[in-house]
Order: C-alpha cells, then structure tokens, then sequence
C-alpha cells in the first residue's frame, strides 16, 4: 500500500489515538502528521512491513519527546477540551448523561500530567501490555505500573468513584 493510501485508510484512527495523547486536535493532527512525515522519510520508497504499527510507535515516540521536552523546561500547558457537538439526532436522558459521564472523564483525563495520560492511553485504550507500554515510552515496567496507579488515583479523586482495573485495593 501506498503513502496516500494508507493515510487515506488510516487517519481517523492515528487522529483519535494522537488526540487522546495530546489533548487537542491541533497538536494531534500535527503529531499525525509529523508521524507520517518521518515515516515516509524512514521507508524513503522500501514497503514498511507494518505501516500501522509503524506509523503509532512514531506518534508515541514524538509524544514522548515532546513532554520529556516540556518537562525540562517545567511547562505546565493546559489541554484544550472541544466542546461537545450536538448530533442532530434525538438524545435521550440516559444518551445525554452517558455524553456527559465521558466528557467529564475526558476533562478529567485531560488534566493529568502526560506520563500519566500516556500510560493510561496505551494500557486502556490501546490495551497494551505494562511491557509493551514501557517500550514504547522508554521507561520500566515499574514507571508504567507506578504511574498507572497515581493516574487512576487522580481520576477515582476527581470522578468519586472507585475506578476499575488497575488491580490493587
């Protein structure tokens, strides 16, 4: 498969899994983008076995660099949240309160620092191993099961709920 071909099946998905890194859809699309650039760049004509695969591990990558980045210079941005979009569809109460349940997760899950939001993006959402996760952030699996659990501490504070699946008590 081509560059335009791939992109053209592609990018809604590496589009949704670079907003849930970043936050906002402008530094997603530039992260898909920049992802896609340095791909192309790497395969320079040569089929990339996995394009997928190869194309996520880049955007993880980049992200990573770009919060270790802010890390050292002790930025603190805060993540653009887009408001929700009304369907035109009818919406009944029970439809409307579950919009309203993940926006304010999605808020929630916004405000975390990155590592924290990285790692709970791959491991829950992308359902990626501790290990695979520490790989792909260049970190241990201590990091990842560490920041698992703070990350899932700050969303049962903020949410009032216990939340599920990090296994501890």
């Amino acid at each position: 498969m081509d560059l335009e071909g791939f992109v053209n099946a592609h990018y809604a998905q590496l589009l949704r899994r670079a907003y849930l890194l970043t936050g906002s859809r402008a530094d997603a699309e530039d992260l898909v983008q920049e992802a896609l650039a340095r791909t192309w760049e790497a395969a320079r004509g040569r089929a990339v076995e996995s394009p997928g695969a190869y194309v996520h591990r880049t955007m993880v990558n980049l992200y990573v660099s770009r919060w270790r980045r802010r890390r050292l210079r002790r930025e603190d941005p805060v993540a653009e949240i887009p408001e929700p979009v009304a369907g035109g569809a009818r919406h009944t109460a029970d439809a409307v309160g579950e919009v309203d349940e993940r926006d304010r997760l999605w808020r929630v899950l916004g405000s975390l620092p990155a590592k924290q939001r990285a790692v709970l993006v791959l491991r829950y959402y992308e359902d990626l191993s501790e290990g695979a996760a520490a790989d792909l952030l260049g970190v241990t699996v201590g990091t990842v099961r560490s920041q698992t659990w703070k990350g899932l501490r700050r969303l049962e504070a903020a949410l009032g709920s216990r939340v599920e699946g990090d296994g501890r008590g």
